[in-house]
């Protein structure tokens, strides 16, 4: 196409849509993307064609045929060339970065829990371009300098510590095997909510559970003044090894359900529940303490193992009592991380069965990561004023 056809294009663009209707919508395409690429090269060369000026920077060396592939399909434009200098027109540019975009949008709908196949074939309906589940995969991993980055940003004070931990399945060696997801959350000194990181890992071991505390502190983690857990296999001795020394609060939530393994009889339950609310909503840490006696007397003969149960556990909920009033029933349980697990387990059941711990571990600290982020430009959690 000359320069000439190019000013006539508008009404060569109305005359086409009259003729062809939407169908004429990817050459219309062309056909502006040329002129504008066509007016960006005048404007950089500082001169109009065949016009003399001292102003002239380089001259005008025809045109170079490019297809790109959009969501209308392949379109072939025509790339402006200059003799001496590196042009290259924004118009043509902005539809490289669309397709760099395009790569991180097919990363995200992966972080969104879409199957690579299913990410192929949305991509070439809505796209006009046929991508490979490797091409999907690949994408994804532009995430992982992003992701690794966050996971290893520096800490400093959090008051309140929340740990937890679940199981997401995974193919390792040709066997789909469950591995530990740990995630640890604070709250920080503007009392903000924010996730502190995750790791994952075959085992919840102690060796597991040592190595992430040690990775926080690492960071800069201090001036924890509480730590919120359950009581998960392997964290105890790791809590007390990186951690010793500062108060741990069992999980209140979790002390309810693990009391129901104890309980002899079915129409015991909503009993049994309340008496052990009634110990949990006590005013202060003394009438708790009477409540719990009075309670292990109460099932002493007619739930033993029960009774034993409560007066070896429940202790281990009653350390909240030590703090302010008015932050006991947001650091009496780990109902902080629920929202994060349910979030997680939405995402990773669409996956069923991760390739490796790797696609594993970018999926959920993507999650992760905008959640913290939501926490951390929302309302306040908890005042630390007076």
């Amino acid at each position: 196409m000359t320069c000439q056809e190019h000013c006539t294009l508008p009404n060569e663009i109305v005359e086409g849509i009259i003729n062809q209707g939407i169908d004429y919508i990817p050459e219309m395409i062309r056909i502006l993307i040329n002129l504008a690429m066509q007016m960006e090269r005048q404007a950089y060369l500082q001169a109009g064609p065949y016009e003399r000026t001292p102003e002239r920077r380089d001259y005008a060396n025809g045109y170079k045929p490019k297809t790109v592939s959009t969501r209308l399909g392949a379109i072939t434009f025509d790339v402006p060339q200059v003799r001496k200098g590196d042009f290259y027109p924004n118009a043509l540019e902005k539809g490289a970065r669309s397709e760099r975009a395009l790569k991180l949008a097919l990363a995200e709908m992966y972080v969104q829990g879409v199957s690579t196949r299913k990410v192929a074939a949305i991509t070439e309906e809505l796209c006009g371009v046929q991508v490979s589940s490797m091409q999907v995969s690949q994408a994804a991993s532009e995430l992982d300098a992003l992701l690794d980055t966050w996971r290893n940003r520096p800490l400093g004070r959090y008051r309140y510590l929340y740990l937890d931990a679940r199981y997401e399945k995974v193919r390792e060696d040709g066997q789909v095997r469950d591995v530990a997801v740990l995630i640890a959350a604070g709250v920080n000194e503007a009392g903000k909510r924010e996730v502190l990181g995750v790791s994952v890992a075959l085992s919840e071991a102690e060796v597991h559970w040592r190595s992430f505390l040690q990775s926080l502190t690492q960071r800069g983690l201090h001036g924890v003044e509480l730590i919120i857990s359950d009581d998960h296999a392997g964290l105890k001795q790791a809590r007390k090894a990186v951690f010793g020394g500062i108060p741990w609060q069992r999980c209140q939530f979790h002390l309810q359900q693990n009391a129901q393994a104890y309980i002899p009889r079915k129409e015991m339950k909503k009993e049994v529940a309340a008496d052990i609310k009634a110990i949990f909503d006590a005013p202060n840490r003394q009438e708790a303490e009477r409540l719990l006696a009075l309670t292990v007397e109460k099932y002493q003969e007619k739930a033993s193992r029960l009774a034993r149960w409560m007066e070896e556990n429940l202790p281990e909920g009653l350390t909240v009592f030590a703090f302010p009033a008015e932050h006991r029933r947001r650091i009496r349980t780990t109902n902080m991380l629920e929202r994060l697990n349910r979030e997680i387990r939405r995402r990773t059941r669409v996956v069923s069965i991760f390739p490796n711990e790797a696609s594993c571990l970018r999926l959920i600290s993507a999650l992760l990561m905008e959640i913290s982020e939501e926490w951390l430009t929302g309302r306040i959690h908890l005042s630390f004023e007076n």
